[in-house]
């Protein structure tokens, strides 16, 4: 039996857990130490740290503190690994916590945060996720059941103090060009509500003061949301400080491609079953620079797809250069405006796309000036047919169920 090595009580506050940390920087002291080798547990606090409830009320939603996040396990320091090695993880399990059979999926208020689709979904708005052993279904979004894949959200080792300096220079230098931005183009350093682990007194203070925010995926892993980094996954991390200092947290129970809608795919807490070892000297060897991964071998089995395309033309039927990020965007609202023709409201078709086993494809960068991006909506999904056909779609949703929406301040 693998021993639990960091614990997660959900009836207490992960500020309280000095095993827990929500800002990156070098100094933060490790929290437990392996040997290369090991493998052991982590639990897991959601993202917000249990600021969410199951309920259908998205006040929470609205006014969640998001300089909270993320709660991150560790960090994990690993005996013998010192800078440019490579650290070694292999996912071996993965999974819910017994008092928390659920998740939920949101859209943060374009007052706080806003997010991928802000502009055409501004409310805060939030549905709840119940799960059934491998599956799950929601209250608030009916007509749907799928297989979840569950993965951490966020996962990567410890900067070093380059690392750090260089992020927040280059940060910084991209908010300042328009820093009244929503969203805004970069989350800087902030001291509100920065847990720094063990960290104490003025350490704590001048560390939290100039430690990086955990929202954006960087060079050493993070935030990136790949769904398919569970179980059976073996990820290679550069290190960057003696004992690398592996961290995790932010499960999603199951997540389309691109995580459009922000918060985020299916949140929940959780545990993960690991092992660590190391490859000297790694990243010169293999000339690796960001992290590399073997994606799992077990998926959720949906081989029938709709495909919507999208190219670099926005809203406003302004053209752009190859952009990517704006197909993405457009395909993304093709679909949403596909399912509200079968009764789906379009925040209840946003919440689709983002909790579902969605793929995300860029099919196309060479051809100017439009970049192709292409969003993949596995139609086994749903519980009813709704495929083109003569007679038009059949609504089969009266729109009376909605993602519950903020009350009005």
């Amino acid at each position: 039996m693998a021993d639990t090595l960091i614990s997660a009580d959900l009836k207490e506050s992960p500020h309280t857990n000095e095993k827990v940390h929500n800002r990156w920087h070098p100094d933060i002291p490790m929290a437990v130490w392996v040997e290369p080798s090991d493998d052991f547990k982590i639990e897991t606090y959601g993202w917000t740290g249990g600021q969410i409830g199951n309920n259908d009320d998205a006040a929470d939603m609205r006014d969640v503190e998001l300089e909270q996040v993320h709660y991150l396990s560790g960090p994990i320091g690993v005996k013998g690994a010192e800078p440019d090695d490579l650290l070694v993880v292999d996912i071996l399990d993965i999974g819910t916590k017994e008092e928390m059979l659920w998740g939920f999926n949101g859209f943060f208020s374009k007052q706080n945060g806003g997010g991928f689709l802000t502009e055409h979904f501004p409310e805060a708005q939030k549905s709840i996720w119940d799960f059934e052993g491998m599956f799950t279904k929601s209250r608030h979004v009916p007509g749907v059941r799928y297989a979840g894949l569950i993965h951490p959200g966020l996962i990567g080792c410890l900067l070093d103090r380059k690392m750090l300096d260089d992020w927040n220079a280059r940060e910084t230098a991209l908010f300042n060009t328009d820093p009244d931005r929503v969203p805004g183009l970069a989350n800087l350093p902030n001291t509100q509500s920065a847990h720094m682990g063990q960290m104490k007194g003025e350490a704590r203070d001048a560390a939290a003061a100039e430690a990086a925010r955990t929202v954006p995926p960087r060079e050493h892993g993070g935030n990136c949301d790949i769904k398919d980094l569970s179980r059976g996954s073996k990820i290679y991390f550069p290190a960057y400080v003696n004992g690398a200092g592996l961290s995790m947290g932010d499960l999603h129970f199951s997540q389309g491609d691109g995580d459009i809608t922000f918060c985020d795919t299916i949140e929940m807490a959780g545990w993960l079953h690991i092992r660590v070892t190391l490859i000297k000297d790694g990243m010169a060897k293999y000339g690796v620079k960001n992290p590399i991964f073997k994606p799992s071998p077990i998926v959720p089995k949906y081989d029938d797809y709709m495909i919507f395309e999208s190219i670099s033309v926005d809203e406003a039927d302004t053209q752009h250069y190859l952009d990517v990020h704006v197909a993405y965007r457009i395909a993304c609202l093709n679909a949403i405006e596909y399912l509200e023709k079968f009764g789906y409201t379009g925040a209840q078709g946003y919440a689709i796309l983002g909790t579902a086993p969605v793929q995300g494809h860029v099919s196309g960068v060479v051809d100017v000036p439009n970049a192709c991006a292409t969003l993949w909506l596995p139609t086994d999904i749903f519980e009813f047919d709704m495929m083109p056909g003569a007679d038009g779609p059949i609504m089969h949703l009266d729109g009376s169920i909605d993602v519950p929406l903020a009350p009005d301040l």
